[in-house]
């Protein structure tokens, strides 16, 4: 599985999310995550932490009609975002 397909996956995850390419796949897919993960598209006052958000992105992954593959490499990108914002 190549960075296009994962992050064709991603935004299925999202329905009026458009995310274009910036750099490439790979960097795409790692700035979004980083950005739900931070609550960046909510107010400042109303955002929740990190790892709330994580729990949540979770939750909607699971319950996605993806393929049990991606759900997979979504939640250890999720994880390694997590893991790179707690530095």
């Amino acid at each position: 599985m190549d960075a296009k397909e994962l992050l064709d996956a991603y935004r299925q995850l999202w329905i009026n999310r458009e995310l274009p390419i910036e750099i490439d796949e790979t960097q795409t897919l790692k700035a979004s995550i980083e950005k739900e993960l931070k609550d960046e598209m909510t107010h400042p006052r109303l955002r929740k932490s990190p790892y709330e958000k994580f729990h949540i992105s979770v939750k909607r992954i699971v319950a996605s009609t993806l393929n049990d593959d991606y759900k997979i490499k979504l939640i250890d990108s999720h994880i390694n975002v997590l893991e790179t914002l707690k530095k």
